[in-house]
């Protein structure tokens, strides 16, 4: 690699550095605050929020690197362009195909980073964040049970404690279980304990009424206790297992799962889906790479205007990747989508290096230019300024 190949390189790679990281920062705060809650509703701290939210940047990762790198490549041809340092190599006899040698490297550097997220990092990063919040999850009396705040253990179960004594004391308790439809209970406790042993987790409650409706009873039966005890061993068992979604599976296991498997057997479509998207993930940055460099890379003076060509590489990356997401969906569905897929990226690819290798220059229309310039002219006699030869 010569000094010109590692000053675009290095060049291409910061800036690509640089718009990930800002980039990923904001969605993933955006992504953060949702789960603010794991703090204020469950008492964790803020190394554990921190800890938890952060296993999704991968993921986030996965899908902002092509765009950050089609950025990337936009800023340094625009910088290259702006110094005259491509119409300089040009003249030295750098062909545009041999220009877009510098860019291939760094897509390849990102192309590989983009592979071994797919196949590992980002689905170990979701199961990470499974296992922990069902971890944390699974110690409900201790995480979720906040004083003076009714908690919603299950969809018709509600507990509220009005505070935390000292030695694991806790004080007046109130409990609302409509699990059963043939009976609702109702508990008032003055306090209670937490009881952990081989037969599970139990609420221990002492002095209270127990107030219990059944269905087709006008009245309700109220018992008055010393001591009960209130079986917890459902949720505290919860994050023992933890069944593995389709995004938690690393890429061998979407290439061969096995046939009893209960989620594959319910959406083996999903998982066909997963499994291109992953495949494809890695090409989309040399598409976005190509199409990009076949816009703004060839030689321009510094009067020629880059705006539309510009706007033709957003057009072309964006269009491209929503037409992808597109393809992702339908292949659940129809499974010939994925080839449209397949085909879409290889048609980009080729159709930009024939741009590259042709060093074909993308301007605007000339019927466009004129239609802008007429357009300018009756806005500046509505506004009675003179127009400019």
């Amino acid at each position: 690699m010569g000094s010109i190949d590692k000053y675009i390189f290095r060049t291409t790679l910061a800036s690509f550095a640089l718009v990930l990281v800002s980039l990923t920062g904001v969605i993933w705060i955006t992504q953060a605050l949702r789960g603010i809650d794991l703090m204020t509703s469950q008492g964790q701290t803020i190394i554990t929020f921190l800890g938890i939210t952060s296993l999704v940047i991968p993921a986030l990762v996965l899908i902002i690197a092509p765009i950050a790198l089609m950025i990337a490549i936009s800023h340094t041809l625009n910088k290259l362009a702006t110094d005259s340092e491509i119409i300089v190599m040009n003249a030295a006899g750098f062909s545009p195909f041999r220009l877009f040698r510098p860019f291939f490297y760094a897509t390849c550097v990102v192309a590989l980073m983009v592979a071994f997220i797919g196949a590992y990092l980002a689905p170990d990063g979701m199961r990470r964040i499974k296992q922990w919040d069902a971890e944390i999850t699974a110690d409900i009396l201790t995480n979720i049970l906040q004083p003076g705040r009714f908690a919603q253990l299950d969809q018709n179960l509600t507990i509220r404690i009005r505070e935390r004594l000292p030695g694991g004391v806790l004080s007046g308790i109130f409990v609302d279980d409509r699990r059963d439809p043939k009976e609702r209970v109702t508990i008032i406790a003055d306090h209670g304990t937490v009881l952990k042993n081989e037969s599970g987790s139990y609420l221990v409650l002492e002095n209270g009424n127990l107030e219990r409706f059944e269905a087709g009873k006008r009245d309700p039966a109220l018992v008055a206790f010393g001591r009960y005890a209130f079986d917890m061993s459902k949720f505290s068992n919860q994050g023992r297992d933890v069944t593995l979604g389709i995004r938690e599976r690393y890429l061998w296991e979407l290439f061969s799962p096995p046939n009893d498997d209960p989620i594959f057997q319910k959406l083996s479509g999903q998982f066909n889906a997963e499994l291109h998207d992953r495949l494809l993930s890695p090409v989309y940055p040399f598409a976005f790479a190509v199409l990009t460099f076949a816009f703004l890379g060839t030689p321009r003076t510094t009067r020629q205007s880059r705006n539309f060509s510009i706007g033709g590489s957003i057009f072309a990356v964006f269009g491209l990747r929503m037409a992808g997401f597109a393809c992702s969906v339908m292949t659940v569905k129809t499974p010939a989508a994925a080839l449209v897929q397949y085909s879409m990226l290889i048609a980009a690819i080729a159709i930009g290096l024939w741009m590259i290798l042709g060093g074909i220059v993308v301007e605007p229309p000339a019927a466009l230019i004129e239609a802008i310039n007429r357009s300018n002219a009756r806005i500046a006699r509505w506004f009675g300024r003179p127009v400019a030869a």
